[in-house]
């Protein structure tokens, strides 16, 4: 009797549990899921014209392991994360450290490091895009002020990729400063006290005591990381013109998806360039998965 009355109520959860989960899971399939699926077909064919397709199998990614412009756009994207990534996560983590001291007005100093992750990307883009304009751009002008004559930010083609990066490091840090703060506010206050009774050092007491326990944090705010940076294309597309030498040098993958698909109406191209990206993707999330049992304390 007993074992009736919990298999009834264990099913009575499990309805009530998938009827909860039903609008997330039908907004997944029909919003994520099925557009992969279709973008992973479409990539097989190519455009005829009126929006009609024709299958050509392997066609498209026989192309994108010879095309030059794809190869560019990969060592972009590779550029751009080796440098933003570790710059991201330091500094998200450096902020946290500071923000979970008790100081007078820490309140305010969240809010402002916060405040790029509100802002609509749009208007961040346009307002640094100002900020480095050649010619009367406030950062230019700054560095003249001490004799220093400013390159050009956004159209000289070995420079334009850095000032992204600038871009969407000043971008990431608010985001992943909330998630370390959460982390450090998990850690007890007794191993601190216990540390300062033997003597340690703040530097001590950050390697020995709060790297080691934030590191489950510090995990997921590395394959977050790392998904943003290979799927970069909203600061790309609004400051750098399309014209400009410097684009050749500074276009992601995801640029080169959207000019394939919307621009050169070259769909089928455009998302064997994003599966292509997606494996990438795939792969260096599966080999973090892999690895994070040698460094993350859980």
């Amino acid at each position: 009797m007993k074992n009736r009355m919990l298999g009834n109520y264990q099913k009575d959860h499990l309805f009530w549990g998938y009827l909860f989960i039903l609008p997330t899971a039908v907004g997944l399939i029909l919003l994520n899921i099925w557009p992969a699926i279709q973008t992973i077909i479409l990539s097989f064919q190519r455009t005829i014209g009126f929006g009609n397709t024709e299958w050509i199998g392997l066609a498209n990614y026989q192309k994108l392991l010879t095309d030059r412009e794809v190869l560019q756009s990969l060592i972009n994207t590779l550029i751009y994360a080796v440098v933003s990534i570790p710059s991201i996560i330091v500094l998200s983590l450096l902020v946290a450290v500071l923000m979970n001291k008790k100081i007078k007005g820490v309140s305010i100093y969240r809010t402002i490091y916060f405040l790029p992750v509100v802002a609509a990307p749009s208007a961040v883009a346009m307002i640094w895009r100002w900020m480095f304009n050649d010619d009367y751009g406030l950062v230019n002008e700054l560095l003249s002020k001490i004799g220093l004559t400013g390159p050009a930010w956004l159209s000289d083609p070995n420079v334009a990729i850095y000032s992204v990066i600038i871009v969407g490091i000043w971008s990431a840090i608010g985001y992943n400063m909330v998630l370390f703060l959460a982390g450090l506010q998990e850690i007890p206050k007794d191993y601190y006290e216990a540390a300062d009774i033997d003597g340690a050092s703040l530097w001590q007491q950050f390697f020995q005591i709060t790297l080691p326990l934030v590191t489950p944090t510090l995990f997921f705010v590395v394959v977050t990381t790392v998904i943003n940076a290979f799927q970069v294309f909203d600061v790309i597309f609004m400051m750098i013109a399309p014209s400009s030498e410097a684009m050749l040098k500074t276009q992601s993958l995801a640029y080169l998806f959207y000019k394939h698909s919307f621009i050169l109406n070259d769909k089928g191209y455009g998302s064997a360039i994003v599966v292509f990206l997606l494996c990438i993707i795939l792969l260096i999330t599966a080999l973090q998965m892999k690895l994070q049992k040698k460094w993350v304390n859980y």
